[in-house]
């Protein structure tokens, strides 16, 4: 075992996002000393990771969680912060491309999934400005309303509490005519992402996982069925390892960031605006849209309007994102006027080609959960939850997923590149 020098990894400067600034949450962390012998080394420190650490902890088994940088600093931090249930198919395209069985299983785990992440909140009394009141997809057209109906019926037929709201029902939810109409769900939520994470990572130190910080995995071989972990702190012998890195997934194992195609999304915060604000969501949820080019907005506990789409944060106070946020929040919300920029920054996501998560064996005694395309909150919560009971004994079939082998996406860096240059356009064509 190792000795441990505790750190305090929330400072003032590098701050990778608003949630990193606002978050009242302290994720205590440490810093490796020495070698390592444990059970399970969990590579990566977001929902992911931290969720398989707290439910392996919970049953006794040990375990090392090895974070590169801090808690939350990939996109665990970054997120938009709405906690949404089930996946961006609608239901019925789920059921279709896995099948009725596991399909089924798949939208009510994720169907409950948030439930399951304000209980955790609550629980541990994780502070994270969390509101259960539901989250709103916007109709961008006429023909994204005709689709939300489709979705709303499906739901029904599943017994979700979704309602399907006309234009004049989502102004009021929202606070602008823009959109032409939406779909209330009651389940989901929003919270402060970067809060959540912290939480989960104090809640599992407590049940007795380690947390390092600043410990990067520069190599991952077996050794007569063992696990050894080479970081730039120390090595690590490991029974079972579990890779939560997602999106921020690196070439530690070979190929695996090519199974699936990265993508880019970004954020800006206005400055806490009081009053004058209160019209926007007035009951706090958060809201995306239906466009191919997805579109996000909602408030914090502070009073900032945040808005968001797919792509990266160009220039400075004058730059081209801040331009495209000040136009829409002019489209939307005409009546602020002229509001004060306070912070932006952007994520990654990491999408499937068919826009479902995967649970992988790369070998044995080595797993991935991975591909939440963009649900990073509530999909990545509950698969760590059930990665940690399948290696505490539960059965296969008790996982969101069948375990499959790996395979990779085919181009998957010059679909990135495509995107990111289609994302750009949108940026200029917007901002003007």
């Amino acid at each position: 075992m190792n000795t441990a020098t505790t750190v305090n990894e929330h400072k003032t400067t590098d701050l990778i996002s608003l949630w990193d600034a606002s978050a009242k949450e302290n994720a205590a962390s440490s810093t490796m000393s020495g070698n390592i012998v444990t059970d399970v080394a969990i590579v990566g420190g977001g929902f992911t990771g931290i969720s398989t650490a707290l439910h392996l902890a919970e049953r006794g088994i040990e375990c090392h969680v090895l974070e590169a940088q801090k808690i939350g600093y990939g996109g665990s931090g970054r997120n938009v912060g709405l906690v949404n249930a089930g996946l961006w198919l609608p239901p019925q395209n789920v059921r279709a491309q896995l099948g009725d069985a596991v399909g089924s299983r798949l939208l009510r785990l994720l169907g409950e999934a948030p439930a399951y992440v304000f209980s955790l909140i609550k629980k541990h009394d994780i502070e994270c400005e969390p509101r259960q009141n539901g989250t709103i997809h916007a109709a961008h057209s006429l023909s994204g309303f005709e689709d939300l109906k489709r979705r709303c019926e499906q739901w029904h037929r599943l017994g979700a509490p979704v309602d399907l709201l006309n234009r004049e029902q989502a102004a009021d939810k929202i606070g602008t005519h823009v959109f032409h109409g939406g779909l209330l769900d009651h389940r989901a939520g929003t919270i402060n992402p970067m809060g959540y994470v912290r939480g989960l990572a104090r809640a599992a130190q407590a049940a007795g996982a380690r947390i390092h910080i600043g410990a990067t995995v520069n190599s991952l071989q077996p050794d007569h069925g063992k696990w050894i972990l080479g970081t730039t702190q120390g090595r690590v012998t490991a029974n079972r390892v579990v890779l939560g890195t997602n999106a921020y997934t690196d070439d530690l194992w070979p190929d695996l960031k090519r199974c699936f195609t990265m993508i880019h999304y970004f954020q800006i915060a206005t400055e806490p605006l009081g009053q004058q604000a209160d019209f926007i969501l007035p009951e706090r949820q958060g809201v995306w849209d239906t466009a191919p080019i997805m579109f996000n907005v909602r408030r914090d506990d502070h009073g900032r309007i945040l808005i968001g789409s797919m792509g990266r944060v160009f220039g400075g106070s004058r730059g081209l994102t801040q331009r495209w946020a000040k136009r829409n929040i002019e489209r939307l919300f005409s009546k602020l006027g002229d509001v004060r920029l306070e912070k932006s920054w952007y994520g990654q996501i990491a999408m499937t080609p068919d826009h479902l998560p995967r649970i992988y064996r790369l070998a044995e005694g080595l797993y991935t959960p991975i591909g939440y395309n963009g649900r990073g909150i509530a999909p990545g919560t509950i698969f760590g939850r059930d990665i940690a009971k399948y290696l505490s004994g539960a059965a296969e079939n008790e996982l969101p997923l069948p375990i499959t082998n790996f395979h990779k996406v085919g181009f998957s860096s010059l679909k990135s590149r495509l995107y990111a240059m289609a994302f750009t356009a949108n940026q200029v064509i917007r901002s003007l």
